[in-house]
């Protein structure tokens, strides 16, 4: 692993000025955005910053576009790694950042030009507050799918700490290159882990479990580059199998431990997916939720389907695993008429 340039790691000398905020950013080949991403940087109103750039072995233009970037402003830091994938890539570049802020950016997007000095801001005023993210946009918005305009909608809604604990377990509530955090809290869970599902939505349920407080800035502070290429698409860790996977994990540690059954509110594609992975950890569905006819009265997996009506819950626990469009705030109206508690008595996972 070859670091330039070679003296930014010598915390101790004084003709080095110490960054407010280290900006995190692993690479791989993305010699077409960078400069643009780069840019965005030079151009930001808060300017005492640091970018930790981890090269995981670029076979492009990357090596090159950030070397000029060195040469030409000493706020920036290489780490040339010969590969290893990105949560080896992240936590290298974590244990090099120096400031107390650390700030995530991908080398395909794009900073408002005030996104590091409002997010700084916000956290050196308020103490309690352990992450903060901003609103973001995809782009290009041409040939945008409704899936993703839906999940840009449902992030940006998730203004405040409350609804983002409501909605933890539904789908990642930020996008991992608009959060800025304290470095303290990402030694203390000690960095990003590997385990075969998103490393950012593992931290945010690590970072939940520990009691961090989430906000977020409304203004859209952050554009998200959609492009084929993009790791979300790419990436194995990011399937919807791996999703789940992490889902169950930390349910399992938390809304589900000791948990021997469950009741699953949903009888279609996802709910049965979710009876199969918790079958594998050994829990049983002895229940199934719905509202279709045409299933109330059904026995699936030697649990019967009955109707939001007939269920007592007993003590025990559901998870929501709804797939269909609007069916989330639709069962959250029933719930509350029943009077079952969201984080008590159930938790929605879709």
């Amino acid at each position: 692993m070859n670091v330039l340039p070679g003296k930014y790691l010598n915390y101790e000398s004084s003709l080095i000025k110490m960054p407010a905020i280290s900006i995190l950013m692993p690479i791989r080949n993305e010699e077409r955005y960078l400069r643009a991403t780069l840019d965005s940087l030079y151009h930001q109103s808060f300017v005492n910053w640091e970018l930790i750039a981890v090269d995981d072995g670029s076979s492009d233009g990357t090596a090159m576009i950030l070397a000029e970037a060195v040469r030409a402003d000493t706020r920036v830091h290489v780490i040339r790694r010969d590969g290893g994938g990105l949560v080896s890539a992240l936590n290298a570049g974590l244990k090099a950042c120096r400031a107390p802020l650390i700030a995530r950016l991908d080398g395909d997007d794009i900073c408002h030009p005030r996104r590091l000095e409002l997010q700084a801001a916000l956290l050196n005023a308020d103490p309690e507050i352990g992450l903060v993210a901003t609103a973001f946009r995809h782009f290009p918005r041409t040939g945008l799918k409704q899936g993703m305009i839906d999940y840009e909608t449902w992030q940006n809604g998730l203004t405040d700490h409350a609804l983002v604990i409501r909605d933890l377990l539904v789908e990642s509530p930020f996008v991992h290159p608009s959060i800025m955090t304290r470095r303290t809290i990402l030694e203390n869970l000690d960095g990003y882990q590997d385990n075969g599902w998103p490393e950012d939505y593992d931290l945010w349920l690590r970072m939940a479990a520990a009691g961090v407080t989430f906000a977020r800035l409304p203004q859209a502070l952050l554009f998200w580059r959609d492009h084929p290429e993009r790791a979300t698409r790419t990436m194995d860790e990011y399937a919807a199998h791996a999703f789940r996977a992490c889902k169950c994990h930390h349910l399992l540690n938390g809304f589900l431990k000791d948990a021997q059954d469950v009741v699953i509110a949903g009888a279609g594609q996802e709910a049965r997916a979710w009876q199969r992975l918790l079958a594998t950890k050994g829990v049983t569905v002895s229940t199934w939720l719905d509202v279709d006819p045409k299933k109330i009265g059904r026995t699936l997996h030697n649990a019967p389907v009955i109707s939001p009506r007939e269920l007592h819950l007993e003590g025990r626990r559901m998870i929501v695993a709804i797939g269909v469009r609007g069916a989330r705030e639709q069962f959250r109206s029933v719930a509350e008429k029943r009077g079952w508690q969201e984080g008590m008595d159930f938790v929605c996972v879709a």
